[in-house]
């Protein structure tokens, strides 16, 4: 996404008091020079039996919905262009979310998707949503979740690799995370982090009752160069702009999001990859665990090749009639 042209904010409520995911979609936008659409698709259910009792169309009932959503939109976008943004609205009835998102996306041909993370309450804590997991899944191009309210100003975008390919990530991949940490950090005027995190060396023997017996490696220092020459030789490939490096051994679902937090990092930049043996592209276990705990805003890069499985039709309103009780 160095050329970002088009960028999608998928607004959950129009009428919210504060809209993080906008305000950086629009410095964003700012920034990269591209024009922005605010979409909101209307998912919720329709009870036609409430708007028969009320003698209310539902034809006239939808088109008012998206009329009021359009004009709530236009107020938030008219605060845009007065900061000479290029900014469009559109709201539609399109069920689940996430897929009403994506078709939107596909439709507009747009380069990144930005979203609000859909937390719950405090009892959720960072984790991601249903809708955002699906989001992520389905999307064709990158998705950035926004989990931070704070603007950003001079930001330290993250990019987190994987040069080993440890987790069965394509070989590609890893270039087009650095050099999409790279855009940000230039574009936004901020510095730039690129870390890589390796998993201890093991020895593996045979077990006794209980199964094999996982002992610590005996040479780490070897597991370190390894993982140190492996990054400086993706490095060496790209024109990256100035930035710092660290590697790390440790489980990357704990280190990663550590590091995230020692850094101060205000963007994380990784990866998603595919299971084989499936239809639809998953995050891996490892990238989940990450995206729950990281405490900043995580930008997700997809496979180069990879196309989205949404059917292009939108599915209208959700209608729902309470059946009528049956008497004997």
């Amino acid at each position: 996404m160095q050329n970002v042209k088009r960028i999608l904010v998928a607004i959950k409520d129009p009428g919210a008091r504060t809209l993080p995911a906008v305000r950086k979609a629009a410095q964003l936008a700012k920034a990269f020079g591209a024009e922005l659409e605010l979409f909101h698709s209307l998912s919720q259910t329709i009870l036609i039996d409430a708007l028969q009792a009320q003698q209310i169309d539902l034809r006239d009932y939808e088109r008012e919905q998206v009329e009021r959503t359009v004009a709530r939109l236009e107020t938030i976008a008219a605060r845009l262009r007065r900061h000479r943004i290029d900014v469009s609205v559109s709201a539609e009835w399109d069920h689940p979310p996430s897929e009403a998102v994506v078709r939107r996306a596909v439709r507009r041909k747009v380069d990144l998707i930005v979203v609000e993370r859909h937390a719950g309450r405090r009892v959720a804590g960072w984790m991601l949503s249903y809708t955002d997991w699906e989001l992520l899944r389905l999307a064709p191009c990158p998705v950035l979740i926004v989990k931070s309210p704070r603007p950003y100003h001079r930001p330290t975008v993250m990019a987190a690799v994987d040069p080993l390919h440890q987790h069965a990530k394509p070989v590609r991949l890893d270039a087009e995370i650095l050099k999409t940490a790279a855009a940000l950090r230039s574009a936004l005027k901020g510095s730039m982090q690129v870390v890589h995190v390796y998993p201890p060396p093991v020895m593996v023997t045979a077990g006794w009752v209980a199964g094999p017996i996982v002992m610590p490696g005996v040479d780490g220092r070897a597991a370190e160069q390894q993982a140190r020459a492996a990054l400086d030789a993706e490095l060496e490939r790209l024109p990256l702009p100035p930035h710092k490096v660290t590697v790390l051994e440790g489980v990357p679902r704990e280190t990663i999001p550590a590091t995230a937090k020692s850094l101060k990092a205000t963007m994380v930049v990784m990866g998603a990859v595919s299971r084989s043996g499936l239809k639809r592209l998953l995050i891996g276990n490892t990238a989940e665990a990450v995206l729950d705990a990281l405490p900043c805003d995580v930008l997700i890069i997809k496979p180069g090749r990879f196309h989205s499985t949404v059917p292009a039709r939108t599915r209208g309103a959700q209608i729902m009639t309470i059946p009528s009780q049956l008497t004997v």
